[in-house]
């Protein structure tokens, strides 16, 4: 798992970029929430960008339960069987490309 901040990168050229992730049958949807999402895991690879709002993502794994604050702008990343959960901080709008079909 890990969390991108835009502004964090820079290219060593014009129109360099940081690869994030390749999904084959992707789906791209753009999500309103103010209510928090379930518990879950993809069955394939997730990116997660924050376009308005906040959201605090919290994931589990071996070292134990963490939350990431993400503002606008921000990336969340999640691999095939990582667990995780979005909870909004009021309304919020998201982008989230993931494998078609996924929860």
């Amino acid at each position: 798992m890990r969390v991108i901040n835009p502004k964090d990168f820079i290219g060593a050229k014009a129109w360099d970029a940081l690869d994030i992730e390749k999904i084959k049958n992707a789906s791209i949807r753009l999500h309103w929430t103010n209510e928090p999402y379930i518990w879950h895991v993809n069955d394939g690879p997730e990116v997660f960008v924050v376009l308005e709002g906040a959201v605090d993502m919290h994931v589990r794994d071996a070292s134990g339960d963490k939350v990431f604050s993400l503002q606008a702008g921000d990336i969340f990343h999640a691999e095939t069987g990582d667990e995780h959960k979005a909870v909004p901080i009021g309304a919020a709008r998201i982008l989230v490309i993931e494998t078609d079909g996924s929860i």
